[in-house]
């Protein structure tokens, strides 16, 4: 099956396994793909800013996509989000945890100059149990990112348009500030606001919110904890 030609720029996260395999099938399939792989705090990559792409897609992306590369996108600059549209923004996984969602699962949207904004190709939603944590939800997430990746980049090469959603961004999206917040325990806090904020912000490998090291856990805490 021959497939029409397609230019790529794939950016990603540096050592993640899926996003590995999703870059190597663009790779293979695509007349032209340029991976770019970062980390939280790595600026964004040069050369993608002046070159044009007839897709950019962002697979769980370090970087906030500068308007000037998403204006060279000729068919579509699509994001993977590791939240459903109730929880847009940064640390969407903790905050739904803390505020006890009944279900979660991810959006693949369109992306514009504000993050967590754009119109809404797809949802996948899964169940929130009384036993999650922010591990388990976030593994579950990269799971339905790798689906809706390889379906998407099927559609394209297909030259097929991506769906539409009905559904729509329910709230701004959440800051950097507002994440910080929920990590700061306090002693007047209630036993039961301690326990939610603890679940809420606990990671494996980092020390969790205490009334002594909130901010420490904060700047310690992988990207995926926050909402990669």
């Amino acid at each position: 099956m021959s497939h029409p030609p397609l230019s790529v720029l794939f950016l990603g996260k540096t050592g993640d396994e899926l996003c590995g395999r999703a870059a190597s099938y663009l790779t293979r399939h695509c007349a032209r793909t340029t991976v770019c792989l970062g980390a939280r705090g790595e600026s964004f990559p040069t050369r993608p800013a002046d070159e044009g792409y007839d897709v950019v897609i962002s697979y769980l992306s370090p970087w906030i996509v500068p308007p000037s590369v998403l204006q060279r996108a000729k068919r579509a600059a699509v994001n993977f989000h590791p939240g459903p549209p109730e929880y847009p923004g940064i640390g969407c996984t903790n905050f739904a945890l803390y505020e006890g969602a009944a279900s979660y699962g991810v959006t693949c949207h369109h992306m514009t100059a504000t993050v967590d904004t754009g119109p809404i190709i797809r949802v996948m939603r899964f169940p929130v149990y009384d036993t999650d944590t922010v591990l388990s939800l976030t593994q579950r997430c990269y799971a339905l990112i790798a689906v809706l990746c390889y379906e998407m980049v099927d559609r394209l090469l297909a030259d097929q348009p991506l769906p539409v959603s009905n559904e729509r961004w329910t709230r701004r999206p959440f800051r950097r500030s507002e994440l910080d917040e929920l990590c700061r325990l306090t002693p007047e806090m209630s036993q039961d606001e301690i326990q939610r904020r603890i679940r809420a912000t606990t990671f494996p490998g980092y020390p969790a919110a205490s009334l002594d090291d909130a901010d420490a856990m904060m700047s310690q805490a992988p990207q995926d904890q926050v909402g990669a």
